[in-house]
């Protein structure tokens, strides 16, 4: 049985910039709360409780709506890698990153994902025209980063396998955004579907990562895998069933809606503004010191996204 073949969906009345700020906070805060969420739980249970939640929203969502998952062997074949890219890879990769390094530099790790992006399109996309507008804001976005995370002036540099870790966290992001378009475009029957697809694959591989990691190890120090190494969890149990409700369920839904209207790389630069975010959050809550150097850069991120999505051509 094949994918239904539907005509591209329309976009909502609410514009795509207004969905793209709404991603901005709501990722941007994502990092404290998975930070908040590692005082009573390891990385990989944050990640399994992130999904589950988000899952059962859309799932929830897309029944209320009136939608139906997508349809045939192949297209779940195609489901099954974007599903890992965007969401049970990344998401986990991110909360065990979280362990070794600081919610800031998690966010700064997210420049990667429009290089990625780009670099994708090249290779993935035929015939898609990137255009140097869009170059010149990945560019000018880096350049953005470096002034905020400042590596010529810090003592010492981040964890080397943590940061490493939310560096292919965020790459996962670009890479999948392309499968995505290039892979499941025709399979896309508008609203949910394709992003409660995509949580549903990972609803199924979370549970596995999970027993798989009490198997491996943490079972020396924990004697089921969902048992918490906190005395007071309530806190964290919180964050992280916002980070899966809002920061999975709601801006999933958003982030296609993005990717819909202005494409992939328009739809992955919003990862320059998570990054001022993170950053304003870390200093507003974490007790960060904001240097001069450091708005500075964040002024840059922010006019990199406009040239971004000045130099986006819109769907085709």
């Amino acid at each position: 049985m094949t994918a239904t073949v539907l005509p591209a969906p329309a976009v909502g009345r609410v514009p795509w910039p207004a969905k793209y700020a709404a991603i901005a906070l709501i990722w941007g805060s994502s990092y404290l709360l998975m930070k908040v969420g590692l005082e009573a739980m390891s990385g990989v249970q944050v990640a399994t409780l992130r999904v589950m939640c988000g899952g059962a929203v859309l799932l929830l969502l897309l029944g209320l709506s009136g939608g139906q998952l997508p349809r045939g062997l192949r297209t779940w074949g195609h489901l099954c890698v974007s599903g890992t890219l965007l969401c049970s890879l990344p998401w986990t990769l991110f909360a065990v990153g979280e362990e070794r390094v600081d919610s800031s530099i998690a966010g700064l790790a997210n420049a990667v994902t429009p290089v990625a992006t780009v670099v994708c399109s090249w290779l993935l996309l035929r015939g898609e025209k990137v255009g140097r507008t869009r170059v010149v804001g990945v560019a000018v976005g880096f350049l953005g980063v470096l002034l905020i995370s400042q590596p010529w002036a810090a003592d010492r540099g981040p964890d080397p396998i943590g940061f490493a870790m939310v560096l292919a966290a965020s790459a996962s992001y670009g890479v999948g955004w392309i499968y995505v378009r290039r892979f499941l475009t025709r399979a896309d029957r508008g609203g949910l579907s394709l992003p409660t697809a995509q949580i549903v694959v990972a609803m199924v591989q979370m549970p596995v990562v999970l027993v798989l990691w009490w198997w491996l190890g943490a079972g020396e120090s924990i004697s089921m895998p969902w048992t918490l190494h906190s005395p007071d969890p309530l806190v964290p149990l919180l964050a992280v069933l916002a980070l899966g409700v809002i920061g999975t369920g709601l801006a999933q839904w958003l982030q296609f809606d993005v990717v819909r209207a202005a494409g992939p790389t328009v739809a992955t630069s919003v990862t320059y503004p998570i990054t001022v975010v993170s950053v304003l959050l870390g200093v507003l809550i974490l007790g960060e010191e904001l240097g001069p150097v450091v708005l500075l850069g964040g002024a840059v991120v922010l006019v990199a996204s406009l040239l971004i999505g000045r130099g986006a051509r819109g769907p085709r």
